[in-house]
């Protein structure tokens, strides 16, 4: 493209949009997504947890052809037991305990800034800013182990946008099951005008992802819809971060919640609801929602709705260590009635896990990273075997039950003929330590190597 044209062309589609083709532009194809990589690897484990929920096998192989798994074999297999293995590159993790690439379902690219801090930065900072961000976050993410993340929300479709980058190889990070932006009612959770003065607030309501009402509603599900959402985001609730002191009870009518299932449900969208209060839980529960993310507050009749409709609870725990570490460093990071809801939360953070497990309640693993810091999802199983779970189950949840939260239960959570090649290694036994989740030496995504201590580096440099 000519200097004329690209000049044009920045004048025409915004600041944004254009640094960023400006910077494809710029970029050398040798720089850009790798290439070359064999067709087929043999993956020798030592140990190998191929279907969380069922016993981890001894030695074993897999074979990974063209980012799927091919098969799975007991013992150490060579090439030639392998009709279509022949020059295929053996990885040896012999030495390592081996399970399917984690998935955190709830997480928020853009930022891990919250507080006064984040408040700052949401207005003093622009689209590109936050594009990098996340870009940065989704590999600090992948690098942990997490292959596979449900994104719950951003303004300025960022995450869309990362979501088919990373998809199309040109930049590395999870694969993204992306919400666009998060709906709720005026003066709800995610209203972005909360904690700003009146004469900003037609600058900053721009999204319409506000709606009051079932008819608006309804049509602010299918603008996120329009954008590309793959999964549609709302709060029947008050929030522990909203800069409003309304609570954290119910804050959305039942026509407007049932609404905005229903329309999601008309385009094939699961809906993962915001809720601490009990009564925004059965509300949403009613309504047919597909997830409940924190669930602080639920009671009893909360639990059998759960498990009447057999919605997932995705507990959230980790915010905790978000506060915690924040207010540590900075006594003044949360201010007013969000600092009296922190300080709330931070104490009952846990207690509806404990009753959920003994009731069967169906879990997935999500973190809220963003509150959190990202890259350290793994934080978020010792916190769920603390509450009530074992580390078996809550392996589980980070694997075939959060594939089936986020409809991927045919590509991901388990280790399968068939499956994308998401797999992890760790030393030491994460079903009797946990802990060792934190500590992951070795990342496959779609049979790529994305990560391998043992080499000394990361295979993207960013």
């Amino acid at each position: 493209m000519s200097r004329q044209r690209t000049n044009h062309a920045v004048r025409h589609i915004g600041p944004a949009l254009a640094a960023a083709m400006l910077l494809a532009i710029a970029t050398p194809a040798s720089a850009q997504a790798p290439t070359g990589k064999p067709s087929c690897s043999l993956v020798q484990a030592g140990r190998l947890l191929d279907r969380p929920g069922h016993a981890a096998r001894g030695a074993s192989t897999l074979l990974v052809c063209n980012g799927r798994v091919d098969a799975v074999r007991d013992g150490f297999v060579d090439a030639s037991a392998f009709p279509n293995a022949t020059g295929a590159t053996v990885i040896d993790l012999r030495d390592r305990f081996v399970l399917p690439g984690l998935i955190d379902s709830h997480v928020h690219l853009t930022s891990d800034k919250a507080g006064v801090e984040g408040q700052l930065e949401g207005i003093s900072k622009g689209v590109a800013h936050h594009a990098y961000e996340a870009a940065v976050n989704a590999r600090k993410t992948l690098q942990a182990g997490f292959t596979t993340v449900r994104n719950l929300g951003d303004e300025d479709g960022v995450t869309l946008a990362l979501r088919d980058a990373v998809a199309a190889g040109k930049l590395p990070g999870p694969r993204i099951v992306d919400a666009g932006m998060a709906i709720s009612a005026t003066a709800g959770h995610m209203d972005p005008t909360l904690g700003f003065r009146d004469e900003l607030h037609a600058a900053l309501d721009v999204h319409g992802n506000t709606c009051d009402g079932a008819e608006e509603c309804r049509k602010a599900v299918r603008r996120q819809v329009a954008r590309g959402a793959d999964v549609i985001k709302i709060a029947t609730t008050g929030g522990v971060n909203s800069r409003i002191g309304a609570g954290l009870g119910q804050q959305m009518f039942d026509d407007e919640a049932k609404a905005i299932v229903e329309t999601a449900h008309l385009y094939r969208k699961k809906v993962a609801v915001h809720a601490h209060g009990a009564d925004g839980i059965a509300l949403a529960l009613r309504a047919g929602a597909d997830s409940i993310e924190h669930g602080t507050l639920m009671d009893d009749a909360d639990i059998k709705l759960l498990r009447q409709t057999g919605a997932y609870y995705v507990p959230t725990l980790s915010t905790v260590n978000g506060y915690k570490e924040r207010l540590a460093k900075n006594p003044d990071a949360y201010t007013g009635e969000v600092l009296e809801k922190i300080q709330w939360r931070i104490g009952i953070t846990g207690k509806a896990l404990e009753r959920a497990v003994p009731a069967g309640v169906k879990i997935a693993f999500g973190t809220d990273a963003g509150v959190s810091l990202h890259g350290r999802n793994a934080d978020e199983f010792e916190l769920m075997v603390a509450h009530g779970m074992t580390p078996a189950t809550a392996i589980q949840a980070a694997t075939v039950n959060a594939a089936d939260l986020l409809g991927l239960a045919d590509q991901v959570g388990s280790l399968e003929a068939g499956k994308r090649a998401d797999l992890i290694a760790v030393s030491g036994d994460p079903l009797t330590d946990v802990t060792v989740l934190k500590r992951v030496d070795f990342v496959m995504k779609d049979g790529r190597v994305e990560k391998d201590v043992r080499a000394g580096a990361a295979a993207w440099a960013l």
